[in-house]
């Protein structure tokens, strides 16, 4: 078995690295962004697929990076694990669907709440302990869903139909245009960035970079809110106008 991830704020890799972990002590757990991670999974027959949705779908950049490699996943056993701050729906069924479409063969699906990554908007803040609770819950989920995997009876959360209705009218009918292109939507106050270049750095799109001691957004971002949670200034915000509380899974282990 290989674990994959794309992960925004790490709600995503830690859910891949605990379910993984319960499996199989030896299995290994790599980013999409990883250098090997092409060779990784020409060398495994099953995987375990880990993911942030955004609106009950899939992130622009992990549809890409599935698009593009399509000829790997053919004959691949799949289990997909998506994360969400809310609802997803069907979080886990679309991304095997677009998998399916590759010849992949998918085994089950498991969906986890955790601290949502939108930092910028109050209406999704939680309280502190409110999201160490998520993360507790969300790691025992993923222990018994490995557990049960390994008995031959994986869990189906967000694979039939009725899962796929719910996906749609409750969010991609309205917001699902939102992924379909990466986004420019991206703001960045000069007044407040000193320039460390930390969400160049980290930024998985390669999509800022620093210009006259500035970081400056290239209008092709995929929203995972890496950069706006980890800005040390809290310079940077995507849908909101400013940064309530930076949500790193790190505070709440």
């Amino acid at each position: 078995m290989l674990g994959i991830y794309f992960s925004g704020t790490g709600n995503s890799k830690r859910a891949a690295e605990v379910f993984c972990a319960e499996y199989d002590k030896s299995t290994r757990v790599l980013s999409i962004e990883d250098d090997g991670i092409i060779e990784a999974v020409k060398g495994e027959d099953e995987l375990v697929f880990s993911y942030p949705v955004q609106y009950s779908t899939v992130p622009k950049i992990l549809r890409d990076f599935i698009t593009e490699n399509k000829d790997l996943w053919n004959d691949k056993k799949v289990f997909v694990i998506c994360t969400m701050g809310m609802f997803s729906g069907d979080g886990a069924g679309i991304l095997g669907r677009l998998l399916k479409n590759y010849g992949a063969k998918i085994t089950g699906g498991l969906h986890l709440r955790m601290p949502d990554s939108i930092c910028d908007e109050k209406a999704l803040k939680k309280p502190f302990e409110k999201n160490r609770e998520l993360v507790k819950t969300a790691e025992e989920k993923a222990v018994n869903a490995a557990k049960l995997y390994k008995e031959g009876k994986p869990t189906k959360e967000g694979i039939n139909i009725f899962y796929r209705i719910a996906g749609f009218f409750g969010q991609r009918l309205y917001f699902g245009h939102m992924t379909k292109k990466y986004s420019d939507k991206l703001k960045i106050d000069k007044d407040v960035c000193i320039g460390c270049g930390k969400c160049e750095q980290l930024c998985p799109m390669k999509n800022i970079k620093i210009v006259d001691n500035k970081a400056v957004s290239q209008g092709q971002c995929t929203m995972c809110y890496r950069c706006v949670n980890l800005c040390p200034k809290q310079a940077i915000t995507l849908l909101g106008k400013a940064v309530i509380e930076q949500t790193l899974i790190e505070k709440y282990n």
